[in-house]
């Protein structure tokens, strides 16, 4: 039974000859960098990672060479699965936009390795668009620029409603989303998510949560610029 699962044709390996083998690789790099560049572009934030942009153009010709290897023959697809498993990624993307275009860079590498590039690089054209297109125009964005408030407040502030008026007057978005103790217990630092209302003054509104919070720590940054690293 074994013997009859390992057992391949001839007519069932994958042959790719050299020159068949070095165009696959030349247009998966070729198509790569195509993603890549639809990453960079397309990133509002400009914090891309180097690191990232490089990986989406050497994915897609890793993939390939490792369809090449393995073909149609099982027990070298068992052996790489194998050997794939000792390596793991050093950290995840940042969020689920980097996670679509490592799909995005394998999926192209995947028919380019099973001898399509034509195919791969019409994939790699009509979805590269449409995704560039999206996130240019902020498909699904609120239009409200959400930002995150960091406060940290003594232990005997009570901070249901202490904030309030202040919110009402600079804020036309808030929500208290996190809670935590720090510094052993004897400071608060809450999280709001809130959006500034038009010409809405920061200094004043900082200065003011100052005097509530007796000085301590406040941050204001951007919500969702975490940086993907791989």
């Amino acid at each position: 039974m074994l013997d009859s699962i390992f057992q391949t044709t001839t007519s069932e390996i994958m042959k790719i000859g050299t020159k068949e083998a070095i165009i696959c690789i030349l247009v998966a790099l070729g198509l790569g960098m195509f993603i890549s560049l639809i990453y960079i572009l397309s990133d509002r934030t400009k914090r891309v990672s180097a690191n990232f942009a490089l990986t989406l153009v050497i994915l897609p010709a890793i993939v390939a060479v490792v369809m090449m290897l393995i073909g149609s023959n099982v027990a070298r697809a068992i052996s790489l699965g194998g050997v794939f498993t000792l390596v793991r990624f050093r950290s995840v993307p940042g969020d689920s936009k980097d996670i679509v275009s490592i799909f995005y860079a394998m999926t192209v590498g995947l028919a380019t390795g099973l001898g399509y590039p034509a195919f791969a690089a019409i994939v790699t054209l009509i979805i590269g668009l449409v995704y560039f297109v999206l996130v240019i125009t902020g498909y699904g964005r609120s239009r409200d620029l959400r930002k995150e408030l960091k406060i940290i407040i003594p232990e005997n502030l009570n901070f249901n409603g202490a904030f309030d008026d202040l919110f009402d007057e600079f804020t036309k978005y808030n929500r208290l989303v996190k809670v935590r103790t720090t510094n052993l217990g004897s400071l608060y630092e809450l999280t709001y998510n809130i959006a500034f209302k038009k010409d809405a003054d920061q200094k004043k509104f900082i200065d003011e949560l100052r005097c509530r919070n007796g000085n301590l720590n406040i941050t204001i940054c951007e919500m969702g610029l975490q940086e993907p690293m791989l």
